[in-house]
């Protein structure tokens, strides 16, 4: 579920706060509030006039209070959004006076990326009562696909799952990257249809047969071949397989075998809620446990680290990184 669905739901009901105090660690989230209080809140036609766009590194808290406090033109609202508001952290408690008494037909809408105000404060206490603090968070990496299947189905398609694992594994918790993408999938792909590992191939351009997920299958598998395959490939191309995502991949990987090993049920539900996946990995953890009894693990973590300390250049003669991925599938293949 969107952890900010009870936000957007009151915005597109026009619910409106006087105060949205946006914060935390991620900006897409941030940004996405915003953009939607922008649509809702104030007519295309009348945001000449009642509509302020001011950016932190240009202004100051009185300057913003003195927007604020003007009263909108023949509307019922006028809109006053704060991007880089976290330039005014020094300053930010100065708007605890406008906070206890906000005006009921302005929406202040704060934009404070990458900081928190602090809860104690008189700020933060004047907004939870009389507006919204809104906190985001970044998106643990088990959680992308789901947030990807999400989105594409608030644009009316669907995506297959492992096309979303493909894709959250490649480009990663970006989450203005990933938006893009699957913005520019689904004009590829029509109302309710299906987004597949062949589109994210030929319009994002991560291969379906050459990426970390199938070198974790091939390896768990027991097609060594297809794994020397898949790691020469990327030796050829490290641009868009870089070294250090690939051993990053691979740790976690092991690190799951080794969490499946010691669980006590490996019912496949209980067994993918332990381990933070989708159960559509179930499977091939289970069969990738059969070939990797508990007892290698630990030793193949070792070799992993030595890897991840050879990629960074640490006390190790520099090679290539299709060597040093060739040298870490002789060890664990």
């Amino acid at each position: 579920m969107d952890a900010y669905a009870p936000v957007k739901s009151d915005i597109s009901q026009r619910n409106f706060s006087p105060i949205y105090f946006l914060m935390g660690d991620e900006p897409f989230f941030i940004d996405d509030i915003s953009k939607l209080l922008i649509e809702a809140v104030i007519p295309e036609e009348q945001r000449d006039f009642n509509q302020t766009i001011l950016y932190g590194k240009d202004t100051s808290v009185d300057e913003i209070v003195s927007v604020c406090k003007r009263f909108p033109m023949m509307a019922d609202h006028q809109l006053v959004v704060v991007r880089e508001a976290h330039e005014l952290s020094r300053s930010i408690e100065q708007l605890t006076a406008y906070a206890e008494q906000p005006q009921p037909t302005t929406i202040l809408v704060m934009c404070y990326k990458n900081k928190k105000l602090d809860k104690r404060k008189k700020l933060s206490k004047a907004i939870q009562k009389n507006g919204t603090i809104v906190e985001t968070k970044k998106l643990y990496d088990n959680k992308l696909p789901s947030w990807i299947e999400q989105s594409v189905s608030a644009m009316k398609r669907n995506i297959d799952f492992k096309a979303a694992a493909i894709l959250a594994e490649n480009v990663g918790a970006d989450l203005g990257a990933l938006s893009n993408q699957l913005e520019k999938l689904c004009l590829i792909v029509s109302e309710d249809g299906t987004i597949s590992t062949e589109h994210i191939e030929q319009h994002v351009g991560i291969s379906k047969e050459y990426n970390n997920f199938e070198l974790r299958n091939a390896l768990g598998s027991g097609n060594v071949a297809q794994a020397y395959k898949i790691a020469h490939y990327f030796g050829l191309h490290p641009k868009q397989h870089p070294l250090l995502g690939t051993i990053n991949s691979l740790h976690k990987f092991f690190i799951q075998l080794l969490m499946y090993h010691g669980l006590p049920s490996k019912n496949p539900d209980a067994a993918a809620k332990a381990l933070g996946v989708h159960p559509f990995f179930i499977k091939e953890i289970e069969q990738a446990a059969r070939r990797y009894p508990l007892k290698s693990i630990v030793p193949i973590l070792r070799t992993i680290k030595t890897a991840d300390l050879a990629a960074k250049g640490v006390d190790a003669v520099p090679v290539s990184e299709g060597e040093v991925l060739q040298q870490l599938l002789n060890k664990v293949a």
